[in-house]
């Protein structure tokens, strides 16, 4: 019975196949639906609301070279609207995103600040000691090799050294002000938790998946400090 099942199965699967495959009269047909395809799919996000059956009939009076239902003076202008409209549209939501972020950034901020382990620096950067180590504490022209991870307010999670398994290195003066300022407060072995206001990371335009005004929360491993031999002043003669 099991048998028979599977066959009827494979039967109807095979059917299937066939009556797609029929669907493309030949190679051409399939090059043209291909072609269609990744149009609509790469434009699906770009473009809300497409009439599709107007977005046809325009492809088709020009690919035919025929009359079109516009002059090419207004087909222009009809585009460039439509680009003045979109982008209008999403700088509303740009400054609108911002405002939310940094309400709820400032409300994030003042209530962290509140915990006993919480300190805060005269700039806003707020940090609390995980783990306090013994080792070098590094200046801004110093090298630091660190594991870190990066969240939004909301958890998410932007940015791992730990995800990826491999940890990061970098001059302490070519990050974030918030990197470079806190980093410094930290001893080789030290693990902190930072929560940096916007001022101090990536501000009103955000990077990335960042958004702007976003508040970050890293919990930061300080694993290495290369002191910067060039920036050592140089020691002076002693007089004869």
């Amino acid at each position: 019975m099991k048998r028979l099942l599977l066959v009827a199965a494979l039967a109807a699967t095979q059917t299937v196949f066939a009556d797609t495959n029929n669907v493309f009269a030949n190679e051409d047909a399939k090059v043209a639906y291909s072609l269609g395809f990744i149009f609509g799919k790469n434009n699906a996000a770009a473009i809300e609301s497409l009439d599709i059956e107007k977005f046809v009939a325009g492809f088709k009076d020009g690919y035919g070279n025929k009359q079109g239902l516009l002059s090419e003076d207004e087909i222009k202008k009809t585009l460039t609207d439509y680009k003045e409209r979109r982008m209008a549209e999403a700088q509303a939501d740009f400054q609108k995103q911002a405002l939310e972020n940094k309400s709820r950034g400032e409300q994030f901020l003042a209530e962290n600040g509140k915990k006993a382990t919480v300190a805060t620096t005269t700039s806003g950067l707020q940090y609390e000691v995980l783990t306090q180590g013994t080792g070098v504490q590094p200046v801004a022209s110093d090298t630091v090799e660190v594991h870190y991870e990066g969240k939004l307010t909301d958890g998410t999670v932007f940015d791992s050294s730990i995800a990826r398994g491999q940890p990061a290195s970098f001059k302490l003066d070519q990050v974030i002000v918030g990197w470079t300022e806190g980093l410094q407060l930290m001893k080789e072995g030290s693990k902190f938790r930072f929560v940096i206001p916007s001022a101090l990371a990536y501000g009103e335009i955000g990077a990335g998946t960042i958004p702007p005004n976003a508040v970050l929360v890293f919990e930061v491993e300080l694993l290495k400090v290369t002191k910067d031999v060039a920036a050592k002043p140089e020691k002076k003669s002693k007089k004869k």
